[in-house]
């Protein structure tokens, strides 16, 4: 027995005393995978082994247990698959961790709260609705300004149109079933302030004759003077139609009417109003005129300002047209401060939206378009989406985390600040989106603990005392052994 098997075990016995003692230190370390250390004997030519040496230190890459922080930031990799984050430092090398205590620099780029480094990842796409992933990786940066404002450019309505509202008669004419010397017969009627003037045509030039004339609810008018002015005004009941010159400030003249809000190119809010006019049928369809206002201003439509659209309905109560949406234009008054660009909506009535069954009004609109909206924090998702809320009260997503696997990842070295640094036995990474290509996904505002075992490492730091004791041990007994031969000599 020679001093060299103790030596060898005392430095193996040390160096996994100082693989024990890294993890006990790093017990709370975020993110840290402790180590084991492989030994291995050592053999010359004889059959008597030189000691052991240290072949390997492996680290243990479980995932650690998670804990919920709440920090905006924080970010832990969670479940089954591999990832690591992937860090850049300013000289632009790269590098791999598991720690995701993150925080913004005073640049706004995404880093690595213990090192400084940079997060990399995916930019959105144009839209801000998803990242671009597949794209370069780059450096993070969340943006911290106001949310760009949209102007609306569609509106979707869906609802029933009461088939059984009263229609109302064109230019101001109604219609109503009236009797007169035993006949029943369709007159037409007008309203001037409280005067109800009745006659025998639509188009109202002629006027009816001087007589006794009895509605189908048995109320009676009479016409005098020639000119066919009755004697007390026809209720709504019992009209065919009603007399309509459409004015969006009396209600009298219009059936129903709902309010959209809409934003112009600068964010400003607006509102129009759809107003619905019941008209008389004609043959098996039958129909209502829309009319748009903005602000109280009248819209236009087909480059008329005041125009209506014409929405007619078969017998069934399906919408027959328009099939394809109405666009509804308006331009904004000149001489204000910062005037917006003028307005061009899109309306869309087909595709079943819209009905004319005999049930009330039931509207149901959706828009687009949204104003400016201020930043007011980010949220990170399982896929790694960072999405930015904004006080208008949307989301867009202004990024995304990227995560790298590795063939071999017990192949990295480990480097200071809790990183990684790729090998040539790890093999060269595959990045990609948390939760895809084998990766694992995220949980925002949580970190991922240590997964050193403080109960085990206690354990295993007696063990090797007592190998380091032990091998200290063989060395007094050779040094015994050596003196034993020397006072022989």
């Amino acid at each position: 027995m020679g001093f060299g098997q103790g030596l060898s075990g005392l430095n193996a016995a040390s160096q996994n005393l100082d693989v024990i003692g890294n993890d006990i230190a790093n017990s709370q370390t975020v993110g840290y995978k402790g180590s084991s250390i492989a030994f291995a004997d050592v053999y010359a030519s004889s059959q008597v082994g030189l000691g052991v040496g240290v072949a390997n230190v492996i680290q243990d890459y479980s995932s650690g247990d998670i804990s919920t922080t709440g920090g905006q930031y924080d970010v832990a990799i969670n479940g089954a698959g591999q990832g690591f984050f992937v860090l850049q430092d300013t000289a632009g090398n790269t590098f791999y961790s598991r720690n995701g205590q993150l925080n913004v620099d005073s640049n706004f780029d995404l880093v690595n709260a213990s090192n400084g480094m940079q997060v990399m990842g995916y930019p959105a796409n144009s839209t801000f609705t998803a990242a671009a992933v597949g794209a370069n990786l780059q450096p993070i940066k969340i943006p911290q300004g106001n949310m760009l404002p949209a102007a609306t450019t569609t509106v979707g309505v869906q609802t029933n149109l009461n088939a059984n509202a009263t229609p109302f008669g064109a230019n101001g004419v109604g219609s109503v079933i009236l009797t007169t010397g035993g006949v029943s017969s369709t007159y037409y009627y007008k309203v001037s302030g409280s005067t109800t003037t009745l006659y025998t045509d639509a188009a109202a030039t002629t006027a009816a004759a001087n007589g006794t004339y009895t509605d189908s609810a048995g109320n009676s008018y009479t016409a005098s003077g020639g000119t066919g002015t009755l004697s007390s005004s026809i209720p709504n009941s019992v009209a065919s139609a009603l007399p309509s010159t459409f004015n969006p400030n009396d209600s009298t003249t219009y059936t129903n009417s709902v309010p959209t809000t809409v934003y112009d190119s600068l964010g400003n809010s607006h509102q129009m109003i759809e107003y619905f006019v019941k008209s008389a049928s004609s043959g098996s369809s039958s129909g209502y005129n829309v009319y748009y206002y903005m602000d109280g201003n009248a819209m236009s439509v087909g480059g008329v300002a005041g125009a209506p659209q014409q929405l007619t309905f078969h017998s069934s109560g399906t919408l027959t047209n328009p099939t394809a949406p109405v666009t509804v234009t308006y331009t904004f008054p000149t001489g204000t401060s910062s005037p917006a660009l003028p307005l061009s909506v899109a309306m869309n009535y087909g595709g079943g939206n819209v009905t004319q069954y005999g049930s009330d009004f039931s509207p149901k609109i959706t828009a687009n378009g949204n104003p400016s909206g201020d930043y007011t924090g980010v949220t990170i998702s399982t896929n790694g989406n960072l999405v930015a809320s904004y006080s208008n009260g949307l989301t867009q997503v202004v990024g995304a985390i990227a995560l790298a696997r590795f063939n071999n990842p017990e192949g990295l070295q480990p480097e200071s600040g809790n990183v990684w640094a790729q090998t040539q036995s790890s093999g060269q990474p595959t990045t990609g989106a948390p939760g895809s290509a084998g990766l694992a996904s995220l949980k925002g505002q949580a970190l991922e603990e240590s997964n050193v075992n403080l109960s085990n490492s206690l354990v295993n730091l007696i063990i090797a005392q007592r190998t380091y004791q032990a091998n200290a041990q063989t060395i007094k007994t050779q040094d015994s052994v050596l003196q034993t031969l020397l006072n022989m000599s």
